[in-house]
């Protein structure tokens, strides 16, 4: 009798342990088939702005300057007014957001889109072709088809935008259109979560927000004299001696690939960042690098992929310039040079003027404010002359 029992009351138990399992099987298939559908997203970027030495951050023309990307490129109505010189105030702004882009990976062709959020800022560059609605930019319907053959759009210059296409991307199709990734740039007014200020040959740099910044670079390249030192996270503030020159800018690439891998990326897409940004990062000035916290890119630049990738890694970099007063003099001599008003000290004044590129800009319209405010209206002139001299110059190479 007991044995019957037992007997009967194992077979209860395992039909329903049977059934708890059954359900158990179906809900984990519904949850595999909702969020690990095979899709992998990675996005790299970088966020640039400008600082004065006491650490004011200062809005800029990140649009000046010869374009970097390939005519195929979209660009904004903004932007092309800016460039046409009828809308000189409309490119000015805290930060440049440059070249995100967004990798794919699928084991099967698949159906997908994207829609990124850009409350603070305006979309100015991007391709393939997408909507603008509000503030952002949105891809509907693109095909993931890894193993296609590559039949992306290319040019006979040289651009920044093609070592991008050096990874294991799945190629993306969108109408008539094939790419390696989702490219899009924009400029906006927002804070980023770091501050730095220069005191002699000292640097403080402060992380302003809550969360940690996984990695901050000091770096300085002077007339081709390089040196960088490294903080491995910073939380609160530090100050940092600026660097020593004549250290190999080789060993600062590894450096940097380490820790864009670290934070997400495989190793083909840090090494596809570094290449892209290598001639500009390292360009003469004083900046310091920082890998911008995942939230604070989920806030700047909120993004909805459907359907819902298995993994999305977002790294963007922080490039922040700081306004040495070693450039101020630099830049001042500049524009001393140009109100001789020769064609020749005109000329020298702008080859003066080309080593500091887009950021010299902020620098004129500083001299020309403080010159202001000490009540010398007349000697902030030939900066104004200066600084609309060197946009006009600027603008027309592009």
């Amino acid at each position: 009798m007991f044995k019957h029992t037992n007997s009967k009351l194992f077979i209860a138990v395992l039909t329903v342990a049977m059934a708890l399992t059954s359900a158990a099987s179906i809900f984990d298939a519904k949850e595999h088939t909702s969020s690990a559908n095979g899709l992998v997203v990675h996005e790299w970027g970088t966020f640039t702005s400008v600082s004065t030495a006491d650490g004011k951050r200062q809005t800029w023309s990140p649009l000046t300057g010869p374009s970097d990307l390939p005519s195929f490129v979209y660009r904004s109505r903004e932007q092309t007014e800016f460039v046409r010189g009828n809308c000189v105030k409309c490119g000015w702004a805290y930060v440049r957001m440059e070249t995100p882009v967004l990798y794919f990976y699928s084991d099967r062709e698949l159906p997908v889109s994207v829609k990124v959020g850009f409350p603070q800022g305006s979309i100015t560059e991007w391709y393939p072709q997408a909507s603008q609605s509000g503030r952002g930019i949105n891809w509907s319907n693109f095909t993931v088809k890894p193993g296609a053959q590559p039949n992306f759009p290319v040019e006979k210059a040289e651009s920044h935008y093609y070592p991008a296409r050096e990874t294991d991307a799945a190629p993306l199709t969108l109408g008539n259109e094939q790419e390696k990734f989702l490219f899009y740039r924009g400029i906006g007014n927002f804070d980023l979560p770091i501050t730095a200020r220069l005191a002699g040959d000292q640097v403080t740099v402060k992380n302003t927000g809550i969360e940690m910044l996984a990695q901050v670079i000091l770096f300085e390249n002077r007339g081709g004299r390089i040196g960088w030192r490294l903080v491995n996270s910073l939380k609160g503030e530090t100050t940092i001696a600026r660097p020593a020159l004549g250290q190999a800018v080789d060993s600062l690439y590894g450096e940097l690939q380490k820790t864009l891998t670290a934070q997400g990326l495989y190793e083909k897409e840090a090494a596809a960042m570094v290449k892209t940004w290598r001639d500009s990062w390292f360009e003469d000035g004083l900046r310091v690098f920082y890998i911008v916290p995942r939230k604070a890119t989920d806030a700047i630049l909120p993004i909805t992929i459907t359907p819902a990738p298995s993994e999305l890694a977002r790294v963007l970099v922080g490039r922040l310039e700081i306004i040495t007063p070693e450039m101020e003099l630099a830049i001042q001599s500049a524009a001393q040079k140009y109100l001789e008003g020769t064609a020749e000290s005109r000329a020298e004044a702008m080859k003066a003027l080309h080593p500091y590129g887009r950021f010299a800009e902020p620098t004129l319209r500083r001299l020309m404010e403080n010159a202001h405010k000490i009540g010398q209206a007349r000697a902030s002139q030939p900066y104004w002359d200066f600084m609309n001299a060197a946009l006009a110059d600027a603008t027309s190479k592009r």
